[in-house]
């Protein structure tokens, strides 16, 4: 339904596609910037850079699209909205990501295979690394896809705190678009042992571009993308499952 109101007017649905498009560009000509008096950063040059960032944003980009709604659960809440959700015989979680479902996002998921692409250029290809690729770009979206539903939870407790997952989610997404070398050793611990977003593009990438792991972690968390998706997914579910106990309607 949603999908046909948006296309019901083409020329609105492309110019919001387009500005999507360039607006967040922007993050990555902001990098490009910086380049102009730097050679590389943290250790990596602007080509990594761009792999980094094109496997990031496609990531954020793919949760985004199909679960960035759950940002709003504050607000179905107060308007006493999910009390209806919670009468149709439809998954409660699939209502809520599918509310009001922006298919211009998806502009955003095609500048990151722009960026993507334009960066492989420089990759020494082989089938493992092409292999791997693939497994990133889906576990980096499952992992993003889970922060929103985890973090979008706290809603239930607190009913308006979407700015808290937006800390992890678009804040995580910032952090990952740079070599994790920028930070100190104890935050990229907490980035693959606490909130793994390390696994979106981190540590696959060290693989991928030749790269040894300059804070010396095991050698096999570049392999673990998905191990720390499916972990991601079932304290998602677990989290999902006790918020949705504790509802106990709007109050209004």
């Amino acid at each position: 339904m949603w999908v046909k109101a948006a296309l019901a007017y083409p020329a609105s649905f492309w110019m919001m596609a387009a500005s999507q498009f360039f607006l967040t560009l922007l993050d990555f000509v902001g990098i490009w910037i910086m380049f102009h008096t730097i050679d590389s950063l943290g250790g990596f040059d602007l080509t990594e850079i761009a792999f980094l960032y094109g496997a990031t944003a496609f990531g954020i980009g793919v949760a985004d699209l199909l679960g960035g709604q759950v940002e709003r659960l504050g607000e179905l809440i107060r308007m006493g909205r999910l009390d209806g959700m919670l009468l149709k015989p439809l998954p409660l979680l699939v209502q809520v990501c599918a509310d009001q479902f922006a298919l211009r996002r998806v502009a955003r998921i095609t500048q990151a295979l722009v960026m993507l692409g334009v960066a492989s250029y420089w990759v020494d290809w082989t089938p493992a690394k092409v292999g791997l690729t693939l497994v990133m770009l889906v576990s980096g979206s499952v992992i993003f896809l889970s922060i929103f539903v985890v973090f979008g939870c706290v809603q239930f407790w607190t009913v308006d705190a979407s700015e808290v997952a937006n800390a992890f989610t678009y804040g995580g997404n910032t952090m990952t678009q740079y070599p994790l070398t920028v930070f100190p050793k104890q935050v990229v611990t907490a980035l693959t042992y606490l909130v793994p977003l390390a696994f979106v593009n981190w540590y696959p990438s060290l693989y991928i571009l030749d790269r040894a792991d300059p804070y010396g972690f095991p050698e096999w968390l570049r392999y673990a993308s998905p191990i720390a998706a499916v972990a991601l997914v079932a304290v998602t579910a677990v989290v999902w499952r006790a918020g949705v106990r504790h509802y106990e309607s709007t109050g209004s």
